[in-house]
């Protein structure tokens, strides 16, 4: 493979996980003023709310997109699909810029933006899966994480874009005509960065090991052939997301809130420390990726849990001290838990897989794992705050998660040196007679 070639393909797989993620932050960043124009006038809080269960309605529809996109990504090629979910999440936060409010349209504002809300769900789900199967299934021997770890900084740095884009805009404006026509720039460029996707991923072709492994197999059904033959692998992939789950989805999505309303920093402090964050650990991913190439996933995996088990409790008491340099402490101890275990977790998740049906098994297992574990973790820490009235209470939750991931990675193969066609994580004999009972009968 030329240089050229690999570059064309990295940036390909990747840029779509950028595209997808910026467009899930600039939903999440613009919750308030959604629900001022998308929702009855009259009651803020009770439009807050109903603006944060669209959002969650997307999660939801996660699951359903890697069902439907990892069974045809599986069946007819990864590179379709990725242009497919590119296309549709760009399509959707368009809509979501263009749609007339509550004020105009009514009761059907809402209906749009719950649609193209679902819209972005579903093309989520599909999305991640089939661009780590790309990227993993194109890269050199002995580079497979590495170049994840290229789709991995890619899809977290958005948060960081899109907070400071909206800070900049804000100031370039001025709160009032961001707020009455401004907030729409971000969803309409979501949509440019769509169509960037497409004439980026429209060059590529599906993987060589991919279109071999397809030749080869006969798997009619990769849905059905995963849930037969592959449900260790994807209970072992579904339970891998406690790794990194919780401590990247702190860093992410729970830190500046928590530091806004638990710590009670300013907006602007606590956006620049989280955009810090997850920027420094975005830049890591490669890094640890490459580790992970020369050392194997488990060392990485089993430094990771030990460093959030034994750091997590001094990050909030870091940041409960209500400093911003401590602030950025905590972001630091969040960004060493997530580098050392995001590049390593998500090459195990997806190398766990045989390559035939690599898409669906990898898609349904994770979505469903970063539903209970990741999702769950702004939720559970502002329950727990509240109840106990500690500021420190999260990190409780987030340690006790440690442990148990700490033990699923102990259980779990160092899956480096596997064979990607075949994924070794059963004998021979068990392969063959899989492989054997997937092959049409003969005429």
């Amino acid at each position: 493979m030329t240089d050229a070639n690999a570059r064309r393909r990295i940036i390909g797989g990747s840029f779509g996980n950028f595209v997808e993620m910026y467009d899930f932050f600039v939903y999440g960043f613009s919750v308030p003023i959604l629900a001022s124009h998308f929702f009855p006038a009259g009651d803020s809080a009770a439009g807050l709310l109903s603006t944060f269960a669209v959002y969650a309605a997307a999660f939801l529809m996660r699951p359903v997109g890697g069902i439907v996109f990892g069974r045809l990504g599986d069946r007819l090629g990864r590179v379709r699909m990725m242009v497919v979910t590119v296309v549709t999440m760009g399509a959707c936060t368009m809509l979501i810029g263009l749609v007339p409010t509550y004020q105009h349209i009514g009761i059907a504002a809402t209906v749009l933006l719950v649609a193209a809300r679902l819209g972005q769900g579903l093309s989520m789900g599909g999305e991640t899966s089939g661009a780590y199967s790309f990227l993993l299934e194109s890269a050199p021997e002995g580079k497979r994480a590495r170049w994840l770890g290229y789709g991995a900084a890619m899809a977290f740095l958005p948060a960081a874009v899109v907070g400071m884009f909206i800070v900049g805009l804000r100031s370039a404006m001025g709160d009032d005509a961001f707020q009455e026509w401004g907030w729409r720039i971000p969803f309409l460029l979501g949509g440019l960065l769509g169509l960037i996707g497409l004439l980026l991923r429209a060059r590529l072709t599906d993987p060589e090991e991919f279109v071999e492994a397809r030749k080869a197999e006969h798997v009619k059904d990769p849905l059905r052939a995963v849930f037969r033959t592959q449900r260790r692998s994807m209970l072992n992939a579904g339970f891998l997301s406690s790794v990194n789950g919780l401590v990247t989805y702190a860093l992410n999505g729970y830190l500046y809130t928590y530091l806004i309303t638990v710590v009670g920093l300013g907006q602007i402090p606590a956006l620049l420390v989280t955009s810090a964050g997850i920027a420094g650990g975005a830049i890591l991913y490669p890094v640890t990726g490459a580790l992970a190439d020369h050392y194997g996933r488990k060392p990485l995996l089993i430094a990771g849990t030990l460093w959030t088990a034994a750091g997590i409790y001094p990050a909030f008491a870091l940041a409960s001290s209500g400093s911003v340099a401590a602030a950025f402490g905590t972001a630091f101890i969040l960004m060493i838990g997530t580098a050392l275990t995001t590049t390593p977790q998500f090459a195990v998740q997806a190398e766990l897989f045989p390559t035939s049906m690599r898409y669906s098994g990898h898609a349904i297992a994770t979505n469903l794992g970063n539903a209970l574990f990741g999702g769950t973790v702004a939720l559970v820490s502002g329950v727990l705050v509240s109840a106990t009235g500690s500021a420190v209470a999260p990190a409780f939750y987030i340690m006790g998660v440690s442990i148990f991931a700490l033990v699923v990675v102990l259980f779990t193969p160092e899956t480096k040196d596997f064979d990607l066609r075949h994924a070794r994580t059963r004998p021979p004999a068990v392969r063959q007679e899989t492989r054997v009972a997937e092959e049409p009968a003969a005429s």
